[in-house]
């Protein structure tokens, strides 16, 4: 689906134009254009990207190739930036969805293969003119980054959730095999959202420190403002991914100390019945000439040695603590 918006002095003149009309604007100096391509068809994506504002092929074919990482490059007159936003819940578990944007000194083109809130609030924003001004492609690029930076908070806050849940678990409960598969889980949540977060906050010091020149120079310090927060973002998911191996290294170390005890139980309870198999062992052996068989007393001393033996052994390993 295609979404197109037309500012003129900060404020909506037309949207959703067709194809011919956004040619026609785009003529238009003194407007700005925003199209916003909404897991688009490839007729659509063609006819956007190829027909009306003529990219590169290469960027348009890194456009619509999924990115496992953020990136910018800078063309000879428009910006293509490569974003990530993120998506939390407990059924499909950490995901992200690509954002890509095109900016140019009087445009900007977003791309997007699934709904993002961010995109989503600005265009309400827009339709509504609350909150919102555009008077510049890279104002309205500032806003889609620094509400998809805002959507980082709330993915935060759960996966903080499920640490301290696990952190609880690996103290006061016994392990299990799922709870080592939501561990691995959660491990793997961490590592993707740091290598998400570091490659997006080098692409908006790149934009911070003025190395674009669609990015005016007033609206530097708005960017600045956009890598301090994913700096303090990717401090605090480097904290969490510490805590997470911490409990991690205690899930191991009790499983290896639980296993310890099993082995020392079966080790003592091997060593308490050591007397009775040696006795019955001896005993058991079919020799013609035992002089002990011939004793009336032998079944006697036998069994009280065997009893003796194990008490002994048996008080022997509970000094040592082994059951």
């Amino acid at each position: 689906m295609i979404h197109s918006f037309i500012f003129s002095d900060g404020r909506l003149a037309g949207r959703d134009l067709e194809l011919e009309a956004l040619r026609l604007v785009r003529a238009d100096k003194g407007l700005i254009v925003w199209v916003d391509l909404d897991n688009p068809t490839d007729e659509e994506i063609k006819a956007v990207l190829e027909g009306v504002f003529q990219f590169h092929p290469l960027a348009i074919e890194d456009c619509v190739a999924p990115s496992d990482l953020p990136k910018v490059e800078d063309y000879e007159d428009y910006l293509f930036m490569v974003t990530h936003a993120v998506d939390y819940s407990q059924k499909e578990k950490f995901a992200t969805t690509e954002l890509d944007m095109f900016l140019g000194k009087d445009y900007i083109v977003t791309f997007h293969r699934q709904p993002l809130r961010s995109v989503t609030t600005l265009r309400d924003r827009a339709v509504k003119n609350t909150n919102f001004v555009p008077r510049g492609p890279d104002r309205i690029a500032h806003s889609v980054l620094d509400l998809l930076i805002d959507n980082y908070a709330p993915v935060m806050d759960t996966l903080r959730t499920k640490l301290e849940e696990t952190e609880e678990i690996v103290i006061t409960k016994a392990s299990d095999e799922k709870f080592a598969t939501e561990l691995l889980h959660a491990r793997r949540d961490f590592s993707k959202l740091r290598q998400i977060v570091r490659p997006q906050r080098d692409v908006i010091e790149r934009l911070a420190r003025g190395d674009s020149k669609m990015i005016r120079a007033k609206l530097l310090p708005y960017f600045r403002d956009l890598r301090d927060n994913l700096a303090r973002l990717e401090d605090t998911v480097m904290a969490y991914s510490d805590r997470l191996m911490m409990a991690f290294d205690i899930y191991l170390n009790k499983a290896a100390f639980e296993a310890n005890e099993g082995i020392k139980f079966l080790t003592a309870l091997t060593a308490i019945t050591l007397p009775a198999v040696l006795v019955g062992g001896w005993y058991g052996m079919n020799f013609d000439h035992m002089p002990e068989l011939r004793s009336p007393h032998g079944y006697l001393y036998a069994s009280i040695f065997t009893l003796v033996s194990t008490l002994v052994m048996a008080i022997y390993l509970k000094k040592k603590k082994w059951f």
